[in-house]
């Protein structure tokens, strides 16, 4: 049976006012491509009918949930744009004359982000022979599902995280069975707080690098400028935007930034 556009939009706000899910935030393509998948998986085939199975079943609303905020990611996926980090960001921020150093993963599902930032940040301390400064950086990794959240706190990774991760680095900052857990010096550098950046954009506090990878790919322009905005405003003079491979700055926010390295999609707020 056809789904109607109408009984779509009839659903997302059936979801925006029971659960608080800014729905209207994101691409229209995304949440119908994201709610089939529950759709499929209780054997409903009209948005009324979905409609009324979340009545039902509350439980369902939870799945619904997850799948809508679940984000793909591993530990320093697209290893590239790391290495850009490695050699011109963290480098630049370490040297900064400021007794700390603040680092925002805005989106950062269960800490893969978070935690690959932090390991460059150490092995970058340990090459200098200052290790006894690392803690002036602070990494705050924000998500709004609260599972993800619980998943970061702990720490420990499948051997599918590490696709990406140069072998020194998994050697030198991950245990070496199963579970894998990150080295309890990184882990101490890493927090995590739950945050809904399409109701509450606005930062928590200033920041000298913000990353927000493969996040904003599923929000419409409107939404995505309201966030450029935020991170400009979020960002100490001098701070840098990360972004995924796939997206890039957009209408007036282009002409605040700065491009550091186009092809890594990182970005900088003048001084």
């Amino acid at each position: 049976m056809e789904r109607s556009p109408g009984d779509l939009s009839t659903l997302t706000r059936k979801i925006t006012v029971e659960r608080g899910f800014g729905c209207a935030s994101y691409k229209e393509k995304c949440l119908s491509r994201r709610i089939a998948v529950r759709m499929r998986a209780r054997g409903v085939h009209t948005y009324a009918d979905y409609a009324q199975l979340l009545d039902a079943d509350a439980a369902e609303y939870d799945k619904l949930l997850d799948v809508l905020t679940i984000n793909v990611t591993k530990l320093f996926r697209n290893w590239e744009t790391y290495r850009a980090l490695s050699t011109t960001v963290i480098p630049e921020l370490w040297s900064r004359e400021t007794p700390n150093l603040r680092v925002w993963s805005a989106g950062c599902s269960s800490g893969q982000e978070a935690y690959s930032i932090a390991v460059l940040f150490q092995r970058h301390a340990a090459v200098q022979g200052m290790l006894a400064q690392i803690g002036r950086v602070d990494v705050l990794g924000t998500d709004i599902d609260r599972a993800s959240l619980i998943a970061a706190q702990r720490g420990q990774f499948a051997e599918a995280d590490f696709t990406d991760t140069p072998d020194d680095l998994r050697r030198r900052y991950f245990t070496h069975a199963a579970p894998f857990s990150v080295s309890p010096s990184v882990r101490a550098m890493v927090r995590f707080e739950r945050k809904d950046l399409l109701n509450d954009p606005a930062a928590p506090g200033r920041f000298d690098l913000i990353a927000c990878r493969n996040v904003l790919i599923y929000f419409d322009r409107d939404t995505q400028a309201r966030l450029f905005d935020a991170f400009f405003d979020a960002l100490a003079p001098g701070g840098y935007l990360v972004l995924g491979k796939v997206e890039t700055i957009l209408g007036a926010a282009r002409s605040r930034f700065i491009g550091i390295d186009p092809r890594e999609r990182i970005f900088r707020r003048p001084l």
